[in-house]
């Protein structure tokens, strides 16, 4: 069983949420409520949590300025959200748990098992700490991969490309390092900044900054830095050519 606390600041929102959860969870056990940044920091204080629901929006602040009274986090967090689209970016970045309102049973269930993953790896404090500072500066550095073996975090201005096969996706780093994850490169494609990253083919993205030049043969091919070919589907040459602006073609 895993003690909950529930932090919105509409009614409304925290009876529907307690209603789902014990419809569809009822592992979890519902130890409290608050409606606020004060009243929620109070609560986790006083309940220690196993995992906390956490509206973004609240009466008297957001839940960040919750989070920062909880730099090494001992519990759990789903955020629950209509912030925008950069804060679901955020969260997606940083392999933390969230849900749009409203709340999808399947979405609810997902989360939790995710949560429960997290938790028993240790990974919150570091990943917290990544999100609250894409948060205050709006800057990406890192994406955080979920493995077999835990989170892998890579630099986003050391990552040279991502290739697919089937639901995999695996990314590259100019210096050689792979890490491969079970999940569609379409998914990565709507994560990875537009400016930076461009998909080549269905089976490819690069990274713009390491692509050195564009060879004709077989078709078209994108030549990175570190020497490997990429290959460019011909609909999409001429977008990819456009990106780049001066650069050499063989």
């Amino acid at each position: 069983m895993l003690n909950a606390l529930i932090i919105d600041d509409e009614p409304e929102a925290r009876a529907m949420l307690r209603h789902m959860l014990a419809r569809y969870c009822p592992e979890m056990r519902i130890m409290g409520e608050a409606g606020g940044v004060i009243d929620g920091i109070s609560a986790i204080r006083n309940i220690s949590p196993d995992i906390v629901f956490l509206d973004i929006q609240l009466a008297d602040g957001t839940g960040f300025d919750l989070l920062i009274d909880f730099p090494q986090p001992e519990f759990g967090i789903i955020f629950i959200t209509a912030y925008g689209r950069f804060a679901l970016k955020a969260f997606q970045y940083n392999a933390l748990d969230y849900l749009v309102k409203p709340i999808a049973p399947e979405a609810l269930s997902r989360a939790i098992r995710k949560v429960k993953t997290n938790l028993s790896q240790h990974l919150y404090p570091e990943q917290l700490s990544r999100l609250l500072k894409m948060i205050k500066t709006r800057e990406v550095e890192k994406i955080a991969l979920s493995t077999n073996e835990g989170l892998a975090f890579l630099r986003l201005k050391e990552l040279a490309r991502l290739e697919s096969s089937g639901s995999y996706t695996t990314f590259f780093t100019l210096s050689g390092k792979k890490v491969m994850v079970a999940r569609t490169l379409r998914k990565f494609e709507e994560l990875l900044p537009a400016d930076s990253f461009f998909r080549t083919h269905q089976s490819h993205i690069v990274n713009l900054d390491f692509v050195s030049r564009i060879l004709k043969e077989d078709g078209g091919y994108a030549l990175m830095e570190d020497g490997t070919r990429v290959p460019v589907s011909r609909r999409r040459m001429e977008g990819l050519l456009t990106r780049l602006g001066n650069i050499s073609i063989a």
